[in-house]
């Protein structure tokens, strides 16, 4: 039998033609204007007062809506002697792009940059793998004077004159690129507490991490976007001029509160836009009295939230990921007067050595539209070697937190049930679980405690202790005790319970002992969410004066007492004893912190820490 496949002919007799017809137009109620005013205004140089002119569309594009979009077609005022070269240059702005037109762009035009197997974009973010937190600099005037600064502290300041000479460098910049990509997002899922968002920056790569990390608005809110509240110029391709005045190397990350906007020169890491947005928010928030939080959230099928706070290798993303139960966020939230918010609208989790056995949330969550930073994969088949480390050990993967199956959308929640502090404690004298008063909660938030296992090049065998004030010192802005006296006011307001659990070593420090098994953490953590530590027995500790309970489900009750899985006693003792100076010594400057009339505070939670 023959067929006849004969069809009518196309419509187009050129390649161009053929290829406007295989573009479908944007319908014009979902085709959102392109803000030109308060973007150029954004671009504006500070030494020529106007930003440059701005036109949509890819200036490598042929066509756009059908019409040819060349610098030819606009008209330009013929130069006089006072008009400068970059008066009469047109910026391409690449407005709010979609997912796979940002992944256009940067296989394009971003050398290495590919489609991975899964759909993910894999990427490279230069010579730094990981943030520059010794260059990162906020700019102290009058309106900073109750920042945390000096010793201890991560602020490290700078005049305003060097941040606008930065800023000139990153701005001239930008404007001297053929495009520029500019997203404008929201922060904060809480509605009547949002920020309005600006990036600027140069790469694709960066404009799609930011698409993926903040709220995505919607068509109509683009329309009334209006000015934002807070602007990066994320200029990392160029560094900074190391004789500018505070500059220690080619990169600077700079902060400026009054003027509400960053600048970002040297480093293509994207986590210093993620980062420095949470940097502001922890001194946005609390000037309305809404506390800012480096902690993960997930909530229960009844609504009760649970906060997980933990360093890097406490086990608080695997924790917080709980398939029994709905996640609202895995790294920052807000806790406000109408329950808790994620500050993001997308997840920046590490994926060195993942697996679907391990992770399988986040593993299924790595597809079209993700982001993966710096990892390895096989140069045919684009299948991603997780245990790579050729480029780095900090491997990222970055996606919308609705690629999260469980994932609450809106993510907000209820007021917090449980407030749950992780530590990996490789010195293996801290309890299972242990359950805190406030002003515990308090001393262990500042603290901001786990142990790391010491490398072996220098022979050095022993835990090494680390402290992160809130569990994010790098990135607070107000004294450790502020925000620790907001979260107890909001525990006891609220009647949420700390806990202290301990995801490290028992039997022995790291060595001699064994890492906890992970099942019976997750036992502790359901009996937390289930109530069922409220109601159980406690007894108390030496030295660190913990409450730990006398029984737990599914956990054998001899491994709950620390001190009942060491064979050497006195070896414990002392281990604990050790742990315990740490502890004080790392107190020590906080200790002479005072919050205003509250002058008894410091004394209050230095109490609550470890006597001997």
């Amino acid at each position: 039998m023959c067929h006849n496949d004969s069809t009518t002919s196309l419509r187009a007799n050129t390649v161009d033609e053929l290829h406007s017809l295989q573009r479908k137009p944007v319908p014009v109620e979902k085709h959102h204007r392109l803000p030109r005013q308060f973007i150029s205004a954004s671009l504006a140089s500070m030494t020529h007062g106007v930003g440059p002119k701005l036109v949509k569309g890819d200036p490598a594009s042929k066509k756009e809506n059908g019409n040819v979009v060349t610098h030819h077609q606009h008209s330009v005022t013929v130069p006089t002697i006072s008009v400068g070269d970059s008066d009469l240059k047109f910026t391409c702005v690449m407005y709010n792009l979609s997912t796979s037109e940002l992944y256009e762009h940067a296989i394009k035009y971003e050398k290495g940059s590919f489609i991975t197997s899964s759909g993910a974009l894999a990427t490279l973010s230069g010579a730094k793998t990981g943030r520059s937190p010794r260059d990162k600099r906020v700019v102290k005037d009058e309106t900073t004077d109750d920042l945390w600064w000096g010793k201890g502290s991560p602020n490290i300041e700078m005049d305003e004159h060097t941040f606008l000479i930065n800023r000139e460098r990153a701005v001239d910049y930008l404007n001297s690129l053929d495009k520029v990509f500019v997203n404008d997002q929201f922060l904060n899922w809480d509605p009547n507490n949002r920020i309005k968002v600006r990036i600027i920056s140069a790469r694709a790569y960066h404009s799609l991490f930011m698409h993926n990390m903040c709220i995505r608005p919607t068509y109509e809110e683009l329309e009334n976007f209006g000015e934002p509240d807070f602007t990066i110029y994320n200029a990392g391709q160029f560094p900074c001029n190391r004789y500018t005045h505070y500059m220690t190397s080619s990169t600077s990350i700079d902060i400026n509160l009054k003027r509400r906007e960053m600048v970002i020169l040297g480093t293509q890491y994207a986590g210093e836009m993620k980062k420095g947005f949470f940097s502001v928010m922890h001194y946005l928030m609390p000037k309305k009295q809404i506390l800012s939080l480096h902690s993960g959230c997930n909530m229960g099928r009844e609504g009760d939230v649970a906060l997980f706070f933990g360093l890097s290798g406490t086990g608080k993303t695997t924790l917080s990921t709980d398939r029994n139960r709905i996640l609202i966020g895995d790294d920052e939230h807000c806790w406000s007067d109408n329950g808790i918010s994620n500050i993001e609208g997308g997840c920046y989790a590490k994926c060195i050595d993942l697996s679907h056995e391990k992770e399988p949330d986040i593993w299924d969550a790595i597809k079209f539209g993700t982001v993966l930073e710096n990892v390895v994969f096989d140069e045919h088949s684009r299948e991603v070697d997780y245990t790579e480390k050729s480029v780095t050990e900090n491997t990222r993967a970055a996606y919308p937190i609705e690629y999260i199956a469980n994932a609450k959308i809106p993510c907000v929640g209820p007021h917090p049930k449980n407030v749950i502090l992780l530590a990996c404690d490789a010195f293996g004298v801290l309890p299972p679980v242990s359950k805190l008063s406030h002003a515990q909660t308090m001393y262990h938030f500042i603290s901001g405690y786990t142990a790391l296992v010491a490398g072996t090049e220098d022979g050095i065998k022993e835990p090494q202790a680390t402290f992160s004030a809130c569990f994010g010192a790098a990135f607070i802005m107000l004294h450790p005790t502020r925000y620790a006296a907001m979260l107890a006011d909001k525990m006891k307001k609220h009647g949420a319970t700390g806990w202290l659990v301990n995801t490290g070593w028992i039997g022995g420090s790291y060595g001699v002992g064994e890492r906890i098994s992970l099942a019976y953490t997750r036992k502790i953590i359901d009996a937390i969410h289930s109530g069922e530590l409220l109601t159980t027995s406690y007894k108390r500790t030496e030295v660190f004066g913990l409450d730990i309970p006398i029984k737990v489900e599914g956990v054998p009750s001899e491994l709950l007492d620390p001190i009942n899985t060491w064979e050497d006693k006195n070896s414990y003792k002392s281990t604990l004893l050790k742990l315990a100076d740490l502890f004080k010594k790392n107190f020590e400057v906080f200790a002479n912190y005072k919050i205003s009339v509250v002058s008894d505070l410091a004394d209050e939670i230095a109490a609550a820490g470890p006597s001997f």
